[in-house]
């Protein structure tokens, strides 16, 4: 998981004050990781690296608006893997935007993590969630696990399943030849097992769709007969 800092957090990482974190975000020589739905910023490792390297500067004895010109000039060195990360960013959910989108509360997000079925993606120091749009595909799929009566032990093992599946698909070698060959193998049967439990509720929507069809017809027919039935007795009323 990616640790981030919201704001507070990451003055308290910095050891910097707000006044400075402005005049290096208003100076264009920092900005944000990303942004939340809801606006919130929030930063990371490489943020806090940029942060050490600015403050090198200034160490020096350079202003702000010489350290403009050198980071325009050459840039900031900063570690390589966390930039190429960092470049991955996007715009994350919290996760009362996840449970709203997906039509569950937070609570119930919170007991699938707790539970090891999802995992948000980043989270800061105070424990602040936050997950990418894929996460509400995601949550829909373990909705409509429910609805075929998965319990969640059974949603966790399909999860488990993916987990497996993206490691696989990444690196080959990640699992040795025979390791891989059952872990697919497995992964084979659960889909095996889900495509039976599909057939068997499309059995029982077609029952129930044939059935309830029926019904409306009839409750059209009786209602019909009622309506004749209440002007039937207003006539006889009138007479």
């Amino acid at each position: 998981m990616n640790k981030i800092f919201l704001r507070k957090d990451f003055l308290k990482e910095t050891a910097i004050t707000e006044k400075t974190l402005h005049e290096f975000e208003t100076n264009n020589l920092l900005k944000p990781a990303g942004i939340t739905e809801d606006k919130t910023s929030f930063y990371t490792k490489g943020s806090v690296e940029q942060v050490v390297m600015l403050k090198s500067l200034m160490d020096l004895g350079y202003a702000l608006p010489e350290i403009q010109k050198i980071v325009k000039k050459i840039g900031l060195p900063t570690n390589s893997i966390i930039q190429q990360e960092e470049k991955k960013m996007e715009q994350f959910i919290t996760i009362s935007s996840l449970a709203e989108q997906v039509g569950v509360s937070p609570r119930t997000i919170k007991h699938w993590e707790e539970k090891g079925i999802i995992e948000s993606e980043l989270r800061s120091a105070g424990g602040f969630r936050l997950y990418s749009q894929i996460y509400v595909y995601m949550c829909k799929l373990i909705k409509d696990l429910q609805l075929f009566n998965y319990s969640l032990e059974e949603i966790k093992t399909i999860s488990d399943y993916f987990r497996d599946f993206l490691l696989i698909s990444k690196d080959l070698n990640h699992y040795s030849q025979n390791e891989t060959e059952e872990r697919l193998e497995s992964m084979n049967s659960a889909i095996l097992q889900l495509f039976s439990k599909m057939n068997l509720l499309k059995e029982g929507i077609s029952r129930w769709e044939s059935l309830l069809k029926t019904k409306q017809k009839e409750i059209k027919g009786i209602k019909t007969k009622n309506t004749k039935r209440k002007k039937a007795k207003s006539k006889t009323k009138d007479e």
